[in-house]
């Protein structure tokens, strides 16, 4: 986690099931855990994007897709203004049918299995 520049992270117990509640599900900014035992994932990357607007930070190069989909399709934030990659994938999105029902919950940004 040491290596992580941001995101959010979700620590299972050992032998759970993935839809087991987790043991602790946190936001990390430049290695460094900033929040830990939030209630949900929702809640988790809402405070992740809450921290990057007002901490002024950009998103990470290698990152910068993941969170503009997150940002401008899912979250409808600004969601005009879209890259070409943005706007593909969110034209492929549209094509489903249940496109409306997909929801930021589903998402997560980095995930942890520690014992």
């Amino acid at each position: 986690m040491e290596q992580t520049v941001m995101g959010v992270y979700v620590i299972l117990k050992e032998g759970v099931l993935p839809d087991d509640d987790p043991q602790d599900i946190g936001v990390l900014i430049e290695g460094v855990e900033v929040l830990s035992d939030l209630s949900s994932i929702a809640q988790a990357c809402a405070l992740l994007f809450g921290l990057i607007y007002c901490l002024n930070l950009s998103y990470p190069p290698e990152l910068k897709c993941n969170f503009e989909v997150l940002q401008k399709i899912f979250l409808n934030l600004n969601g005009q203004r879209l890259s070409s990659k943005a706007q593909f994938l969110k034209n492929k999105l549209t094509q489903y049918k249940h496109f409306d029902s997909i929801s930021c919950k589903e998402v997560t940004l980095t995930y942890q299995n520690h014992v």
